[in-house]
């Protein structure tokens, strides 16, 4: 079983806060987005073009990885489409460079609930093409089970359709639990040939409202979701994503990766 955390969880820490408390908690890596001020990984000063080998050779020191690049870009927006275009192009030259083989792409409006009308014609038009230049860099970008792509069986529908080998999935497992109702079988069922990221995350509602949680302390039945993905033949990594920069009110990151590394390790048992 592959850990990871997401830097979402830590937005007030340095990248060598990062690498140390990820190889001191056991981690097996990084999930990238955002460092500090910085949200886009491809502005991060340790990923810039002459910093790439120092900072593989400290990875690799470390014995960690950086298993995903988590972007900010949307698919959805025709009117965006020529900087999402750029975005992505600076994505897949990082990925590259780096040796990430993941790239997290959206194909909704990046909030987790879904909003909105999407034109799914188009956003398979824009993953095809995009699709192409990551095969050509050996990168695979992975569509998020998120906003109206929470429904798992639509995505695997348009994920069939966009049919490309360098076009899969990510499974936030809260997502369709959350907005869909999904129990993790069905979402499974439908994604399992297309996962190759997971990330992990609780909450519960309380008085109609969404409150995230501890792992453990919800009720989004991640462990059984982990259940599925074990039993099921996943090898890729199991990402927390703990979103305290969007909500600093969170417990702090120390606390919630030591938890999570002791949570998911009980159920290597």
């Amino acid at each position: 079983m592959k850990l990871s955390f997401s830097t979402l969880g830590c937005p007030r820490w340095g990248w060598q806060d990062i690498t140390a408390t990820a190889r001191d908690l056991g981690y097996d890596g990084v999930e990238v987005r955002g460092i500090g001020q910085d949200i886009s990984a491809p502005s991060i000063p340790q990923f810039a073009p002459d910093a790439i080998p120092s900072t593989r050779t400290q990875l690799d020191r470390m014995n960690l990885t950086i298993p995903c690049l988590a972007s900010e870009c949307t698919l959805h927006q025709r009117d965006a489409a020529a900087r999402t275009a750029r975005e992505v192009a600076a994505y897949i030259k990082l990925a590259k460079a780096l040796d990430v083989p993941y790239i997290r792409l959206m194909g909704a409006a990046a909030v987790p609930h879904p909003m909105g009308t999407v034109d799914a014609g188009f956003v398979r038009e824009e993953a095809q093409k995009f699709g192409e230049e990551a095969a050509a860099a050996g990168v695979t970008l992975l569509l998020e089970t998120h906003g109206v792509w929470s429904d798992s069986e639509k995505l695997a529908q348009l994920l069939e359709e966009i049919s490309s080998p360098a076009v899969q999935a990510l499974w936030d497992v809260h997502h369709p639990y959350r907005y869909n109702g999904e129990k993790p079988r069905v979402t499974w069922d439908n994604l399992g040939r297309y996962i190759r990221h997971v990330h992990l995350k609780d909450s519960r509602m309380e008085a109609g409202v969404l409150r995230y949680a501890l792992p453990g302390y919800g009720d989004v039945p991640f462990e059984e979701a982990v259940g599925l993905m074990e039993s099921g033949g996943y090898k890729g990594f199991y990402s927390l994503e703990w979103v305290k920069r969007w909500d600093l009110t969170l417990e702090e990151p120390g606390i919630v990766f030591a938890h999570f590394v002791n949570i998911m390790r009980s159920l290597e048992a």
